[in-house]
Formats: C-alpha cells, structure tokens, sequence
C-alpha cells in the first residue's frame, strides 16, 4: 500500500502542475501576455498549495474518505479547466483573468490538501523521515516529469483541451485505485463511489468530444473560415480563408494577410537587398512561412539562402500545402534554399559562415523568449556573420503603435558599433511597420529596382525613411538579456494601443 500511496503523490504532482501549465500556455495563447503568466500562475499556484497545506490541519477523521473526495474535485476541475476557460474568453472575455487566477487557486489549494492527506496516512507505517524524504521526492519527479512531457508531447499531439481532460482522467483514476487500497476502511460509500463514477464519465465523454469543442470554440476567435489549424511545441497555428484572403495567426496574433502581404515584405527585403548587386549568399532568420524568401529568389544573382526556423511544422506546412506553395511561389522547395529548423540564436553561435544580407524576421518581441533574438548579445553575433560590406534588414515592430520599443532597435543596434538606418512603410492589416537595417557602413537607397514589385518604386523609397513628428527618434534603453528592456516597452506600447 505504502509504494502505491508513494505513487499517488507522483500523479498529484504531475496532474497539479499539469494544470497550471495548461492554463499558463492557454493565457500566453490567448492573450499573449507570455511574459508575465507563467510566472505569475505558477507563484499564484505555489501561494494557492501553502494554503492549502495550512487548511489540512483541520481535516481530522475519515482521511481515505476525504482524499478520494479531494482527489475527484482535483480531476474534474482541473480536467475541465481548460475548456472552461476557452469557453469564458470566446464567449465573455472580460473575466477570463478572473477566472484564471480562480481557478488556479482552487487547484492549487486542494493538491495543497491532498499531498499532507498521504503524509499523515503513511506516518503509521513509515519513520517520519522517510514519510517525508519519499513523499517529496515522488512529489517533485512528478513535476520533473510533466514539465518535459508538457511541450513534447502533451500539447502537440493533443492540444490544452485534450491533455487538460487526459489529466483530470489520472485524477479520477487514482481516486478509484484509492477506493481500492482503502476498501476495507471505504466499505459501502456509494455516494464516494457515484462521484467516482460520474466523474470518470464525464471526463471520458470530453476527452472524445474535445476536438469538436476546440474546433467549434476556436472558430468564434476568428472571423473567417479556418481552413488549417495545429499545435506545435512552439506555438499555435491557424490558417484562415475569406475568399481570396488567407491569413496567418500565431498564438492568436495576425501574421499575415496576403491581401497585403506583399507590401510588407517588398519593405522588408529591396531596400537593402536591391542596394547589394553583388549580393550571392542570403542568410533568413524566422521567416518560415517563406514570403522573404520568395522575394530574395526574384535576384537572378542570388546562389543560396539559408533559412533558419525554429518551428518545422511552420516550414512543413507552408512548404508542402498547395494554396500556401502558390502564396511563396514555392519558396522554400527551391534548390537555392537550405532549410534549417533550429534556434537562430544557437545556430548563429555554431556556425562562421559569412553573408552578403541578412533578413531578421522574427515575431514581435512580446516575451523574454523572442527578446533575446533583440538584444546586443545577438546583434553582437550577428555581427559576427557579416562581411564589411554586407547589411542585415530587422523587421522591427510599429515606430507610431510601439514607437519607443521601434527605436529601443535602433538604439542597440547601434551600441555594438552597427550602423543603424531605420525606415517604414504603411501595410493596412498592421499599420506603419518599422524596420532597420544594419551595417558597417552607411546606407545609400537603390536608385532602381531590377525586380518585380507591387508596391515600391525607386520614386517612392526615400519617404520610407523619413520619419514625422509622431514617430521620431526617441530616447530608450539598451535591449540587454540581463534587463529585456525591449519587452518591457513592447508590453506597455501595445497594452496602451489596444485600449
């Protein structure tokens, strides 16, 4: 009984920490406030069990009883907490931070309950020290053990929703094994045993009828028809279609529109590279869905282009979907391209190859994790990488929506001895856009475009770098990894337009 009591507490700590991760990622998918949510859930979570811990002192009879009891409140709040949130946000919107921190709360308060519950149950059979020695050590490999199948497996294959429900399924399990190792104490309880048995029911049902669920409320976020959407290790991706539109969200953030899309990455990719004939070797960071690439193709002069993803089932679906293949013209099964999915942080530190242009196409910098690909650290590196004459081109954020955050840019660029030319350009799904780009020397516009485009002309590329009054330079911090100013601006600037 002792080791499978010991086990429990594995599947506790597992299904606990299970849930506030679930709820973590689903806020940062959400809202994509990913900076502060895992933080805070996971401490909101930690206070919520010292609560919890204080609360079982008052828990003096019936031990088994109430620890099945817990156990089964444990499974179907926290299976169901996932849905249930999805539902508040698509349907109220408003309280789902209340709702959140909530339910958080709860769950953390009852696994706060359940794990002293076992301590005090094995303290008549095993030494004090060994009641505790053994319970926190299944207690923390559980955490171990949920935190590394959380992003490998649980969310990729089967969603928030899924895994959500798969877990409060391990809750109502361990309630019913308990059933089992105290039957002699738990003898007749059939209102114990209905619970269990509703519970497990009900669970099971959501777990079949979760991808329905998800479909049906992921298709109130978005206004057009959604023709793709998956869950990679990295983020979630959706695929929307109205007539001839398609769009790009990920993580619920528009990434494109391809009524426009061409604007921005004509902006993103001629102005430097139509000022580098000699151009031959095009190295791409980000930029997986293979729009810049496709640009960089249109230089008959170009040999090769390196693109650096992190995400394969980003470059997997827009290399192999056909309508995706048409948007790209087939970018990225060009034999010009090497694809290559890894971090470009660390790709950048294992490689010395050197290039002609350089093209950051990189989220916003919205979380400490896409911060650092902002920072002098990697500018520094990317340095690194680059001939006298070479430039690298940084898509980087709204200079009128996140003015400060567009010349925090600028500014770090320039604090590792690049210089810094940043200009913009209108995209209507976005606005003014922003970009730098970056080199050793200064920056002189093409005076000609030998490519095709829709939108620039080598008339109207000066006033892409002139700058009104509204979005000029202002003063900002260095974006450094030790203070991630840059986040901090983006966090404020964009809160503030959304208002």
């Amino acid at each position: 009984m002792n080791q499978a009591l010991l086990f429990s507490v594995f599947i506790v700590a597992s299904c606990g920490l299970a849930y506030e991760l679930i709820a973590g990622a689903l806020s940062s998918y959400l809202l994509g406030d990913s900076v502060m949510q895992f933080s805070t859930v996971i401490g909101a979570y930690l206070f919520a069990m010292g609560i919890g811990s204080w609360l079982s002192r008052f828990i003096d009879r019936k031990l088994p009883a109430r620890f099945v009891q817990i156990e089964l409140m444990v499974g179907v709040l926290g299976g169901f907490s996932a849905a249930a949130l999805f539902f508040i946000f698509v349907w109220f919107s408003g309280p789902f931070k209340l709702a959140l921190y909530l339910m958080v709360l709860l769950i953390g308060i009852l696994v706060g309950i359940e794990i002293p519950l076992i301590m005090r149950i094995l303290k008549n059979d095993l030494s004090f020290k060994d009641v505790v020695s053994q319970v926190l050590t299944f207690d923390y490999l559980g955490a171990l053990v949920v935190s590394i199948l959380f992003p490998v497996l649980l969310v990729p294959y089967l969603g928030l929703v899924r895994s959500g429900l798969l877990f409060g399924l391990l809750n109502v399990l361990v309630a019913i094994w308990a059933f089992w190792l105290f039957r002699a104490q738990l003898h007749g309880a059939f209102g114990l045993k209905a619970q269990a048995g509703v519970s497990l029911v009900a669970l099971a049902a959501g777990f079949v009828g979760a991808g329905w669920f998800t479909d049906f409320a992921e298709a109130q976020l978005y206004a057009d028809e959604i023709i793709h959407a998956e869950s990679s290790p990295y983020q979630r991706i959706v695929i929307t279609r109205w007539r001839d539109d398609l769009r790009l969200f990920l993580n619920n953030n528009l990434q494109f529109s391809s009524r426009d899309e061409y604007r921005y990455h004509e902006a993103l990719v001629h102005p430097g590279l139509a000022s580098l004939p000699q151009a031959q070797r095009v190295l791409i960071l980000g930029g997986g869905d293979g729009m810049a690439a496709r640009e960089v193709l249109k230089y008959p002069q170009i040999e090769s282009i390196t693109l650096v993803d992190l995400d394969p089932a980003m470059t997997r679906l827009f290399s192999t979907a056909p309508a995706l293949r048409r948007l790209n013209a087939d970018a990225l099964n060009s034999p010009k391209l090497r694809l290559i999915n890894s971090d470009a942080l660390k790709w950048l530190e294992e490689n010395d190859e050197r290039f002609d242009f350089i093209i950051i196409d990189f989220p916003d910098p919205s979380n400490f994790a896409i911060g650092k690909l902002y920072s002098a650290a990697f500018y520094r590196l990317l340095a690194k990488h680059m001939h006298a004459d070479s430039l690298a081109v940084i898509q980087s954020t709204s200079p009128f929506y996140a003015r400060q955050s567009f010349w925090c840019i600028v500014t770090t660029l320039e604090s590792v001895g690049l210089t810094a030319t940043p200009y913009h350009a209108l995209v209507p799904s976005f606005g003014e856009w922003g970009y730098v780009l970056a080199g050793r020397r200064t920056y002189r516009p093409p005076e000609k475009y030998d490519v095709a485009t829709r939108f620039l002309t080598p008339e109207t590329t000066p006033a892409l770098f002139d700058f009104p009054k509204d979005m000029a330079r202002v003063e900002a911090e260095v974006n450094r990894l030790n203070n991630q100013a840059l986040v901090r601006y983006f966090e404020r600037e964009w809160e503030q337009a959304i208002r």
